[in-house]
């Protein structure tokens, strides 16, 4: 187990290591350039949502207990993209570059969602499948919502809030990723912080509480945490589907469930996988760039039917 882990980890470092030379093709003369303004702050942005993603990821299939509850499924990511998309086409002078108002609008509206699932999931008897519909149903109104005002915007606003909802981690430079990191780091030390009670939570309800969990407290807290770091990470590179879900999945067939080893292990795996997807999409097409939320959504879904697929054949 402590060799695989270990594995895991030496293997995460060194594709964050290998990104930013992976798709270069430049001359002598500009590849101090391409390296350092480029390729090097695309990687640590992909590495800082990545992380993001995937520790979140793994939280919330905890605290819903279902392995496909993720940012994505539950609502949280639709309801940011409606938050951001407002503020985008409302108060474009305030959100052009400044990430902490575009966080603040895709925040509120992100939490709106994500709480009202998780009264859904507080209620006696819900089934699971019951959370997983009101997140479906939240993400389909946020969406709807969100179509609706680009349908009654600017030309100009419209397109450039759809090139940012495709999912790009393109970079220049290093401006603002130091606010990205700041959030970043809030919220993955804060899931960090909840590892021992999300553990107890894992076997039941009812054992956490009997081991003195406030599983209301914890719940809500990873919900209102996770929304503001997904929020982040859609303010600034718009939505980038599946890592949430991707993630987690492949550290549990790695190391194991314990959530102790699967949280903390997620965080690191997801600032090696994005960035891995980003250097895909780079060199998948001789002439063009895929976006990397086209390459994320291609494996996520490849990925969400062979789940779906082994639960039923379970």
């Amino acid at each position: 187990m402590n060799r695989r882990l270990a594995l895991v980890c030496l293997v995460a470092v060194a594709v964050v290591a290998a990104m930013p030379f992976v798709g270069v093709s430049v001359s002598a003369e500009a590849w101090p350039f391409v390296l350092g303004q480029l390729r090097v702050p695309r990687v640590l942005v992909g590495a800082l949502v990545g992380a993001v993603l995937g520790v979140v990821g793994a939280v919330f299939q905890t605290v819903f207990h279902n392995p496909l509850a993720t940012p994505g499924t539950i609502g949280t990511t639709a309801g940011a993209v409606l938050g951001a998309t407002m503020a985008a086409l409302w108060w474009p002078a305030h959100t052009a570059g400044a990430l902490p108002v575009f966080t603040l609008a895709a925040f509120v509206a992100s939490s709106a969602v994500s709480l009202f699932v998780a009264a859904v999931a507080a209620r006696h008897r819900t089934r699971v499948a019951d959370i997983i519909l009101a997140g479906i149903a939240c993400s389909l109104a946020a969406g709807a919502l969100s179509t609706a005002l680009q349908s009654e915007a600017d030309p100009t606003a419209t397109v450039a809030v759809f090139q940012w909802s495709i999912g790009r981690l393109a970079q220049v430079g290093y401006g603002g990723i130091a606010a990205l990191a700041a959030v970043a780091a809030v919220t993955v030390a804060a899931m960090l912080a909840q590892v021992r009670a999300l553990a107890a939570l894992a076997a039941g309800e009812e054992q956490a509480h009997g081991q003195g969990v406030d599983v209301s407290r914890v719940r809500t807290a990873c919900i209102l945490v996770g929304s503001l770091g997904v929020s982040a990470c859609v303010a600034w590179c718009g939505p980038i589907a599946f890592v949430d879900l991707i993630v987690p999945h492949v550290v549990r067939r790695a190391v194991g469930a314990d959530r102790r080893v699967l949280i903390p292990l997620s965080a690191l795996v997801g600032a090696a996988f994005l960035p891995l997807c980003d250097a895909v999409g780079r060199v998948a097409l001789a002439d063009r760039e895929l976006p990397v939320g086209v390459v994320t959504s291609a494996l996520g879904a490849a990925a969400l039917i062979g789940l779906l697929a082994r639960r039923r054949v379970g």
